[in-house]
């Protein structure tokens, strides 16, 4: 049997609230994970007795600022780094951060690399 995968939208002031509230509940992070289209979406995955539920953000510009949450989980200075490296996005207080050095790649934010320029 599938479980319904709960999906929430909210803007960027009531992350920080709205996680806190998920592990003062007891649900795990799970990951945090960000595409990009004409926008950023970032969505960070939460667990508990089998429920899934996801909370997403949208951003404009990878200017904007992200703050971090690994004062809540930990671990998640792992995701946060992964965003500012690949993605650009730049993230505020990171209980370990890397300083754009924890992943080495050719291009500088390959995720946000134009796609229909030719390589080379």
């Amino acid at each position: 049997m599938n479980e319904k995968q709960e999906t929430i939208n909210i803007n960027l002031e009531q992350l920080l609230e709205k996680i806190r509230a998920l592990r003062d509940s007891g649900y795990r992070l799970v990951q945090i994970g960000c595409t990009k289209s004409d926008v950023f979406e970032i969505n960070y995955s939460f667990d508990k007795d089998y429920r899934f539920i996801n909370i997403r953000v949208t951003i404009n510009s990878q200017d904007t600022e992200l703050h971090s949450m690994s004062g809540i989980y930990w671990g998640a200075f792992i995701y946060e780094n992964e965003l500012h490296d690949l993605f650009g996005i730049k993230v505020k207080g990171m209980v370990m951060d890397y300083a754009g050095n924890f992943y080495r790649t050719k291009v500088k934010y390959p995720f946000t690399a134009d796609t229909n320029k030719k390589n080379g």
